[in-house]
């Protein structure tokens, strides 16, 4: 398997050092360079062309997001996934609408850090379970009348594993939950990405969460 090159982007040379050490021993994993700002970042993309970036939101001299977005518009073979240790509601739809793959907490141990990056590598994204709830309590205030425009193209079975995507499950846990089998999940996140119009798990959850699909699902169950 190809080797996922790697960017890390944190002014904390301790962060740095943390994730060198982590990822070091790894071999499906190389490691070639860091940057400490926003600026140097940028730099180091266009020079090294990572597959992707592990990127913090706070930087010293430019916002985080921003340069996720700048990143994802010129290079979009890059991927970025945002390592924080704020949970911050807007700074997440803000990372999400910028392009970023994946949003991970800094307080993550290294085996869930590991299992995004090996997700990431596999052409998934990732979304941290902590993170989807904050989000969605952000949306509590969405009408019904919004959030049946925004799930009337899909079934009551797609409508099920959206809202399961928007928990961070993945297509395992999704198919052994709802007695279906991986290809069988897989084939319904496609079409659901499709209905929806984006691009990628993360997206996906993003836009239930926005439009409070598990309310919607209760209120489905109490009309029925």
């Amino acid at each position: 398997m190809k080797r996922l090159r790697l960017l890390i982007v944190d002014d904390h040379e301790v962060v740095r050092l943390g994730l060198r050490l982590l990822l070091q021993n790894r071999p499906e994993f190389e490691l070639v360079g860091e940057a400490e700002s926003g600026a140097q970042a940028l730099r180091l993309v266009e020079r090294l062309r990572p597959d992707l970036v592990i990127l913090d939101v706070r930087l010293p001299d430019q916002d985080g997001v921003e340069v996720c977005r700048e990143i994802t518009a010129r290079f979009p073979e890059t991927r970025v996934l945002i390592l924080t240790a704020y949970p911050d509601e807007e700074f997440i739809v803000r990372a999400i609408e910028a392009g970023a793959s994946g949003y991970v907490l800094k307080q993550a141990g290294s085996r869930e850090l590991i299992e995004a990056l090996e997700a990431l590598a596999r052409g998934e994204a990732i979304l941290d379970p902590t993170i989807t709830r904050k989000v969605l309590e952000q949306f509590r205030q969405r009408s019904r009348a919004t959030r049946e425009e925004a799930f009337k193209d899909l079934t009551p079975r797609e409508r099920l594993i959206l809202a399961r995507i928007a928990e961070g499950k993945s297509n395992r846990e999704i198919a052994k939950e709802l007695f279906l089998t991986e290809k069988t999940v897989r084939n319904y996140v496609s079409i659901i990405l499709d209905k929806l119009g984006v691009s990628n798990r993360v997206e996906a959850a993003a836009y239930a969460l926005k439009h409070r699909i598990h309310d919607f699902l209760k209120e489905e169950d109490s009309a029925s």
